[in-house]
């Protein structure tokens, strides 16, 4: 049996590791750009989506050296995410993963270079990287999914339904909606990278994961308007209410919060559904589910 939290830490050990190698240094010209590029990615973050990655990855048979390309990669384009959504111009935010948002702690043009580069290197990363250990269709195929994740069709996209939702009645569908494209594209591009860094995967397999992935993206995004409202800022690592500051539309303003935490339960129990094809190297990709929806940041 896995040791969830054991296996979390080396998880999280093995991918920051590997994005302090993948970085530029801060000592590298230009290195007001680097340093902005490290503080993002370097922060204290939970690394959900490289943690789905490994997982996945694993669960077909993988070990971690051949993962640690593509984890570093949507990590990045998350950190790259993160850096625009807190800018004045969208979120704006002064407070991630416990301190100063990038822009607060430089300025909006070094973080907005630090977004366009970080958004440059991953893709970077995925095409140099010696150790995904695929032929070079599956490597296309990654890039391509990486791409649509991070683009109007994904987290984009869904970036701006959420801002042109400000303030807006949304039905559950269009929230979910939006949701799928902002929160949950990633997340699903984090399963299929792993499930495509293997040979020869099983398409039925890998529809499966990504239904799985599907299914915990959005559970994820349903605890964090949860924790919006009952947790506190300095748990949180980022302002608590700023979703109802804001008047965005969320899964408790729609259901409450009764019905936001059953919501979240459900799509818990449809994502372990979706695993019962695979055998206890999946384990982890359970544990996960569990996690997501009893996190308490």
């Amino acid at each position: 049996m896995v040791n969830f939290s054991d296996r979390l830490q080396v998880y999280q050990t093995t991918v920051e590791t590997a994005l302090d190698r993948w970085l530029p240094e801060a000592s590298v010209q230009p290195q007001k750009l680097h340093e902005a590029m490290r503080y993002a990615v370097l922060g204290n973050g939970k690394r959900i989506r490289p943690i789905i990655l490994y997982a996945t990855g694993e669960a077909f048979g993988l070990d971690l050296k051949t993962l640690d390309g593509p984890a570093c990669a949507v990590e990045i384009i998350h950190a790259y995410s993160l850096i625009h959504d807190d800018l004045p111009a969208m979120d704006n935010d002064d407070l991630r993963r416990g301190r100063a948002t990038c822009h607060r702690a430089y300025n909006d043009a070094t973080a907005i270079l630090a977004g366009d580069a970080l958004q440059a290197l991953a893709f970077h990363i995925l095409v140099r990287d010696p150790d995904i250990k695929v032929n070079n269709q599956q490597r296309l195929s990654m890039i391509a999914t990486l791409a649509l994740a991070s683009g109007s069709r994904g987290m984009a996209g869904g970036q701006a339904i959420d801002l042109d939702s400000v303030g807006q009645s949304l039905t559950i569908a269009e929230l979910e909606n939006m949701h799928i494209h902002k929160t949950g594209a990633l997340i699903m591009a984090s399963a299929e990278l792993g499930a495509l860094s293997a040979d020869d995967v099983d398409p039925a397999l890998l529809t499966r994961i990504i239904q799985y992935a599907k299914c915990i993206g959005l559970a994820f995004q349903i605890k964090d308007d949860i924790l919006d409202v009952e947790a506190d800022t300095e748990i949180l690592g980022k302002p608590q209410g700023s979703d109802e500051a804001m008047n965005k539309p969320t899964y408790p303003n729609l259901l409450g919060l009764h019905g936001a935490k059953k919501a979240a339960h459900d799509l818990h129990g449809k994502a372990l559904k979706y695993l019962e094809i695979f055998d206890e190297q999946a384990d982890m990709l359970r544990s996960i589910a569990d996690y997501i929806v009893k996190r308490d940041k």
